[in-house]
């Protein structure tokens, strides 16, 4: 996958909308117009910050179903992106939790979104919805009769997660770019809000031969300079919200002392692969 040609960029920055709870959702507050102002506000955040994308979550109709939501969710959510789209032009993704791949290809497809996140695309993972199996088979034929071209972003070994039995990391994430043919994969920390492990990247990178990998949890204003030097991107969420925290609305100041920091950590990347290489020919 090119990322240049998806974000216009080859480092994208890729910021979250976490949608307030929707219909059906224990926490769901009865109105869709105070879920929908509340989206528009942090998508506009997030662009007139600086990212490069922005990634849409039903993050707050905790606790999940593992599987498939509720038609009103789709719906919602589908109503959603639209006005989000109607506000910013940044490539848009998708991610129906806990894992439904196949509702969030459906949504990108049908409002012509970019992406979708799915967070067990191959393997099994016991998780606080219970069991959850990857169904890669069923997503990719869905997305070839579709007709669609929506890329697959995958969480390999996904947080608040466990594997059933010891998986290697490289190994994990080889059967997820070549078997479960994923565009791209997440690598993140054990939890929301919770740092990557700069190690792991290291070896997903390796493992990824080319393949894009992204830091899926954890970044902020002081690791990502770390963070980003073996990564080719990254999604962001807890670390532009007011405060730092998840629940908190999206500030723009730090959307834009984030993107900073971020370019500066890559341009810091850039300048010392072309150090590397100089003493390598010399």
């Amino acid at each position: 996958m090119d990322l240049y040609q998806l974000f216009k960029t080859r480092t994208p920055i890729i910021g979250v909308v976490h949608l307030l709870p929707l219909p059906t959702s224990p926490r769901w507050g009865g109105s869709l117009k105070a879920v929908v102002d509340r989206a528009e506000q942090e998508a506009t955040a997030l662009a007139s910050g600086g990212v490069d994308g922005i990634i849409v979550e039903n993050f707050f109709d905790a606790p999940f179903s593992k599987n498939q939501v509720d038609p009103v969710v789709v719906s919602a959510m589908t109503v959603l992106v639209q006005r989000i789209q109607n506000l910013v032009t940044l490539p848009i993704g998708i991610n129906v939790l806990r894992n439904d791949a196949r509702s969030a290809m459906a949504i990108a497809t049908c409002v012509k979104a970019q992406f979708i996140r799915v967070n067990v695309l191959t393997g099994v993972m016991a998780t606080d919805q219970g069991i959850i199996e990857g169904e890669a088979h069923q997503l990719l034929r869905y997305r070839r009769e579709l007709g669609s071209d929506v890329k697959i972003f995958a969480d390999v070994l996904v947080k608040h997660a466990r594997p059933l039995s010891s998986v290697n990391l490289t190994t994990a994430v080889q059967d997820t770019i070549e078997r479960g043919l994923a565009d791209a994969v997440i690598i993140s920390g054990w939890a929301t809000g919770h740092p990557t492990n700069p190690e792991d990247l290291e070896l997903a990178s390796s493992a990824a031969n080319g393949t894009p990998v992204f830091i899926g949890s954890g970044a902020s204003l002081e690791n990502i300079a770390t963070l980003i030097q073996s990564a080719d991107g990254v999604i962001v969420s807890s670390a532009l919200k007011r405060h730092g925290r998840r629940e908190q609305p999206i500030d723009p100041n730090r959307v834009s002392q984030f993107v900073e920091a971020a370019r500066k950590g890559w341009n810091s990347k850039g300048e010392t692969k072309s150090i590397s290489s100089v003493k390598l020919h010399s």
